[in-house]
C-alpha cells in the first residue's frame, strides 16, 4: 500500500508540472489591444503566461486610438480583449455594440460604479485625476480649490495637460456632462488662451514640473508616487481639489472583450487573472492605483480612495468620445 501511494504522488507530480506546458502548447494566442502602456500592464502580461501557459500578443497604442482601431476593423479585427486607459474607450465601443456582455462570476467582484451598467466592461484598476506640482515654484496654499481655476492669470503658461491621454480625454467628457458643451468649450478655449502647455502623456508633464518647465499639471495620481519612488528628491507633491470637484475625476483603467472573438473563454480567463489577488496587488503596490477589489489593500504611499471626493457620475456615461475629440479640435486644443 505504502508503495502504491509513493508511486500514484509521484505521478500526480509529474502530471502537474507537465500542465503549464502541455497548457502553452495547445492554446492559441490571445490577442490583446492596450492602451495603457507596456510599462505598466506589460508585466502582468508577461506573469499571466508565466501563470497560465496563455500565450499573449499586445498591440499598444493611445486608449482612443485603440478603440477606433477596433471600429476600423470591424468584424476584421484580430482583438479578443481590450484594455483601455479610462471608462471612454471602452464606453464608445460598447455603444458600437462591439464588446460582448461579461459573465456574472466576473461582473460581481467589484463595485457597480466601477463596470458597465449593461456588463460589457469592467475595471481593472482605480485612479483619481489630480494636480501635480513644483514645491519650489508653488506653495500647497496657493493652489487652485478647483480645476476650474486653472484659468486664471496666475497660472499664465505654468499649466500642463495631455490632450492625447484617455484618462484627460475622459475628465473633458464628464466636464461635457456635468457642466455643459457651452461652459466645457469655453474652459478649453480659456486654457489654451492662458498658454497651456500640451504634452504627449503624464510621464512628459511630471518630469516637465520636476524640470520646472511648468509649475503645475494634469496628471493621473501615481504618476507622482512613480516619480517620487525613482527620484525622492524631486521636488514634487500631489494636489486634490474641493470635494466634488471636476479636478478629482475617479476613473478606471478597464478590459473588455471584442464582440468578434473567436476564444472568449480565454478572453474571460485574462480578465478574471486581472481581477485576481496577483494582478490586484500589483496594481497596488507597482503601480500605484486603487485596487477594486475587496481585500486587496492599497499603497500605503497614496491617499486612500475612500478620501477622495471626486464628483457624482456614472462612468458608463462617458461613452461619447468622439464629441470630447471634436471639441478639442475646435477648440484649439489639439490640430
Amino acid at each position: 500500500m505504502q508503495s502504491v501511494r509513493i508511486l500514484l504522488t509521484s505521478l500526480c507530480i509529474a502530471l502537474c508540472m507537465a500542465l503549464p506546458t502541455a497548457a502553452q502548447d495547445n492554446a492559441q494566442t490571445l490577442v490583446v489591444y492596450s492602451g495603457r502602456t507596456e510599462g505598466l500592464i506589460g508585466p502582468i502580461l508577461e506573469q499571466f503566461t508565466q501563470d497560465t501557459g496563455i500565450p499573449v500578443e499586445v498591440r499598444y497604442g493611445g486608449t482612443a486610438e485603440m478603440a477606433a482601431t477596433i471600429l476600423e476593423e470591424g468584424d476584421n479585427s484580430p482583438a479578443d480583449v481590450f484594455i483601455a486607459q479610462d471608462a471612454s474607450a471602452l464606453g464608445a465601443l460598447a455603444a458600437e455594440g462591439r464588446l460582448i456582455a461579461l459573465p456574472a462570476d466576473i461582473l460581481e467582484q467589484v463595485q457597480p460604479q466601477y463596470e458597465s451598467a449593461a456588463g460589457e466592461w469592467v475595471g481593472i484598476s482605480g485612479r483619481a485625476r489630480a494636480l501635480v506640482y513644483n514645491t519650489e515654484l508653488v506653495q500647497a496654499e496657493a493652489l487652485p480649490a478647483s480645476l476650474l481655476g486653472l484659468t486664471q492669470p496666475e497660472w499664465q503658461g505654468k499649466v500642463g495637460w495631455a490632450p492625447p491621454n484617455g484618462s484627460f480625454q475622459s475628465n473633458i467628457t464628464a466636464m461635457r456632462l456635468l457642466l455643459g458643451e457651452d461652459a466645457t468649450a469655453q474652459w478649453l478655449t480659456d486654457m489654451v488662451n492662458n498658454g497651456a502647455v500640451s504634452y504627449e502623456n503624464n510621464d512628459a508633464i511630471t518630469q516637465a514640473v520636476i524640470d520646472g518647465e511648468i509649475s503645475v499639471g494634469l496628471v493621473n495620481h501615481y504618476y507622482v508616487f512613480e516619480f517620487k519612488e525613482q527620484f525622492p528628491d524631486a521636488p514634487i507633491d500631489i494636489h486634490y481639489f474641493e470635494d466634488g470637484d471636476l479636478g478629482n475625476l475617479i476613473n478606471v483603467a478597464g478590459a473588455g472583450i471584442i464582440n468578434t472573438s473567436k476564444q472568449p473563454d480565454l478572453a474571460q480567463s485574462l480578465i478574471r487573472y486581472l481581477l485576481g489577488e496577483t494582478a490586484q496587488t500589483y496594481f497596488a503596490e507597482t503601480t500605484a492605483e486603487y485596487p477594486l477589489v475587496a481585500g486587496v489593500p492599497e499603497n500605503p504611499q497614496v491617499r486612500p480612495l475612500a478620501e477622495i471626493k471626486g464628483p457624482e457620475i456614472d462612468l458608463s456615461s462617458l461613452s461619447d468620445l468622439q464629441t470630447t475629440l471634436d471639441m478639442l479640435r475646435d477648440t484649439g486644443v489639439t490640430p
